[in-house]
Formats: structure tokens, C-alpha cells, sequence
């Protein structure tokens, strides 16, 4: 299900959310590698606690669309290519949007909340850990009917977590956030009451 066959025009037909989602991340880190302009725009989007503390909570929308570095955005993105996809398949555009931004801002609103002043943090790591949350809640409404599903997505989101706790310089505290906002997220979303009235639409 994570194994991608479609061809480039294909994948932005299917499924545009996650491809504008690339795309605005990938033009974000182009403009913060510009000379001046570019540390200017980083530092003013960075997610900085106090600064968050003083009144500047966009940070933790903007902080999303910044990246440390090619790989930092690199690996995110490519993260969101193989698992995004299905995910908006499943759930639909509105409500995909919803899990990823949510399980971001979230994860970003913990940061905040846990971490002390000067903790700063940039990436779209917290909501694609949105997306595996919303992946286990699926897995848990179809643990008897699809047993293949678990055996495929859980893991995948333990590999992640360990990942989480074992790399340097990594929010764990967004991370996690993100992951337990996808699920509960997802458990609303993918309920069986839900799944029916969507197919009765």
C-alpha cells in the first residue's frame, strides 16, 4: 500500500493535497537559502518557546513549512510521499488536512507547553507522525477484519518512535504530540458509524 506506481502527472491528479504540501515545503527551503532574505524568513518562522510565550504563535503554524538543512526536508518529504498518498485515499482531502495539520500544530503546542524557554524546533516531522497515528487508528478498527494491516503499518509507526528516541537533535516531544493527535484523530474519522455514513453520501 506504501509502494507508489504512479507516474508524476498521475500522483498530482490522485492526490493533490499531499503534492502541494511537497511542494510548498520544497519552495519554502529553496527561498531560506537565499542570502538574506532567507535567515530572516527562517528565524521569523522558527518554533522558539518564548517567543511563542510573547505573542508570536504563528510560529507554530510556520515552523511546519521550515527545515534544517536539505536532508532534514529531504527525508520529511520523502516520508510524506510514501505514506501521505494513502492516507488521503482513505480519509479524503478535508479531512487528511486536517489530521496533518492539526497533529502538527499540536506537536508544536506540546513543544511548547514541555519544553523549556529557549527550546527552538523547525520541521514537518510532528505531522507526519499525525499520519502514523492516524494509520494505528485504523489498524485498531480493523484488527480482526484486516489483521495484513497491522502487520504492515505497527512496524513501521514502532521503527519510527525508536527513531525518535535514539537520533540527536530530535522533538520528541512533537513527535509524539503528532503521533497521539493522528490517532485520536483518526479513531473520530475511521470509526465504523462514520466509515458507513461516508459511503452513504
Amino acid at each position: 500500500m506504501f509502494i507508489r506506481r504512479e507516474n508524476f502527472k498521475q500522483f498530482l491528479k490522485l492526490y493533490p493535497v499531499v503534492s502541494t504540501i511537497i511542494a510548498i515545503n520544497f519552495i519554502v527551503f529553496i527561498i531560506t537559502m537565499l542570502p538574506n532574505i532567507g535567515d530572516e524568513i527562517f528565524y521569523s518562522g522558527a518554533s522558539v518557546n518564548y517567543l511563542i510565550g510573547d505573542g508570536q504563535w504563528w510560529r507554530i503554524i510556520t515552523s511546519l513549512f521550515l527545515h534544517a538543512g536539505f536532508m532534514h526536508v529531504l527525508f520529511n518529504m520523502f516520508s510524506l510521499f510514501l505514506f501521505g498518498p494513502e492516507l488521503e485515499k482513505i480519509a479524503g482531502k478535508m479531512r487528511f488536512l486536517t489530521i496533518y495539520f492539526l497533529a502538527g500544530i499540536f506537536g508544536n503546542m506540546a513543544t511548547f507547553v514541555l519544553q523549556d524557554g529557549l527550546y527552538a524546533s523547525v520541521g514537518a516531522s510532528g505531522a507526519i507522525y499525525g499520519i502514523f497515528g492516524a494509520f494505528a487508528a485504523l489498524v485498531y478498527y480493523t484488527r480482526r477484519t484486516m489483521p495484513q494491516l497491522k502487520q504492515v503499518i505497527m512496524p513501521l509507526i514502532i521503527i519510527s518512535v525508536i527513531i525518535t528516541f535514539i537520533s540527536p537533535n530530535i522533538n520528541v516531544t512533537g513527535h509524539l504530540g503528532g503521533l497521539i493527535t493522528g490517532f485520536l484523530l483518526g479513531l473520530s474519522y475511521f470509526s465504523p458509524k462514520n466509515i458507513i455514513r461516508w459511503r452513504q453520501k
